[in-house]
């Protein structure tokens, strides 16, 4: 179903039945009054070094910014073009773009579960190094 900001009371007569939480019957805010909140209380997340006293003038992250998040750690962790175009309803790969762009531990992660070397050592349950031309010492 994917994450839903519900509201803090029962559901009216009538609401849509997806539009209701089946656990707590509580309805779901609209993405106008979702957004609003989610960018208010994340913005001293979004701005860390920021002093509480200016919360009124710093900008919080935004449910598109979670979104954009979530789909860059699944592409991160190796979901498929295939599924990540389905999750982000995208038409195109190439619009896919924006959110493949690898943090460095997990290009490290990946070239490291590649390398015959690593993956010797770690099924021998020790470690490797890395021997340069003329440097036998162990």
């Amino acid at each position: 179903m994917g994450l839903r900001f519900l509201t803090g009371r029962k559901a009216p007569a009538g609401t849509p039945t997806l539009d209701v939480c089946p656990e707590t019957g509580h309805a779901r805010l609209s993405h106008r009054r979702a957004e609003e909140i989610f960018e208010e209380y994340t913005r001293l997340l979004a701005n860390p070094l920021a002093s509480p006293d200016d919360i009124e003038v710093l900008d919080g992250w935004t449910l598109h910014w979670l979104r954009h998040s979530a789909l860059t750690h699944d592409a991160e962790g190796g979901t498929s073009p295939p599924m990540l175009l389905a999750r982000s309803r995208h038409a195109s790969v190439r619009s896919l773009e924006r959110y493949a762009r690898p943090g460095v531990d997990a290009v490290a992660r990946h070239v490291a579960e590649g390398d015959p070397a690593a993956q010797l050592a770690a099924e021998a349950g020790g470690t490797w190094r890395h021997y340069a031309p003329g440097n036998h010492s162990r």
